[in-house]
């Protein structure tokens, strides 16, 4: 099956990322390194490598490759950043963050989910994500601060507690917005000033917890 959907793989690379954008070769390389079908129920394995998203159970979804590979580009990592990520899903966002950054850190609050994605990353020798079951709108204050905090859920405004595990030069990235389409925000800092950079709409599951939006 791996070697059957390499192909696959590559023209989703090529087609959807690379034509669309995606500029950052280490994260089109890590695109082209995680088997995208593995973190899928097997009935839909065949459709990995399509242009969206995909239900993973648990009325969650793994996002769209394109909105993965955006997100992990306009993280900006360089190989030596702590990121912690928020809403660990099937944990495919995981592991391409894994390939680009020095440790992931990342929460998830549905128990199955959570536990189905650390069998998958370890099954994949994937040894720099660190996993927690949790309110992940609440971060992981424990091992801040974070060189980038990466959301996969919509979020209906930025906490402050989010901000505060942040280092100084951090980035802040998450689908912000309580309609049905978001915006994919990066929240940064510069001689102490927090600035807004916007990259267009998105769509996303909502997040619950604290910081979430209500149930």
């Amino acid at each position: 099956m791996d070697d059957d959907l390499a192909e696959a793989r590559e023209k989703m690379v090529a087609e959807q990322l690379s034509r669309r954008g995606i500029k950052d070769e280490r994260v089109l390389s890590a695109m082209r390194a995680i088997p995208r079908h593995r973190f899928l129920p097997s009935e839909l394995q065949d459709h990995a490598y399509d242009d969206g998203p995909l239900p993973i159970g648990e009325a969650q979804t793994i996002s769209q490759p394109y909105m993965v590979a955006l997100i992990a580009e306009v993280a900006q990592l360089t190989g030596v950043e702590r990121v912690l990520e928020i809403g660990t899903g099937c944990g495919y966002q995981a592991a391409v963050l894994a390939q680009l950054a020095r440790e992931v850190y990342s929460v998830e609050c549905i128990a199955h989910l959570h536990d189905r994605s650390r069998v998958m990353l370890n099954s994949l020798g994937i040894s720099n994500v660190f996993l927690r079951c949790g309110d992940g709108s609440e971060g992981w204050p424990e091992h801040a601060p974070f060189d980038a905090i990466v959301v996969t859920a919509a979020m209906p405004g930025v906490p402050s507690s989010l901000l505060s595990q942040l280092k100084p030069d951090g980035r802040f990235i998450a689908p912000i917005g309580e309609d049905e389409l978001q915006t994919l925000v990066r929240i940064s800092r510069t001689s102490g000033r927090w600035s807004e950079e916007y990259f267009g709409e998105c769509r996303f599951v909502k997040m619950t917890g604290k910081y979430g939006f209500s149930t």
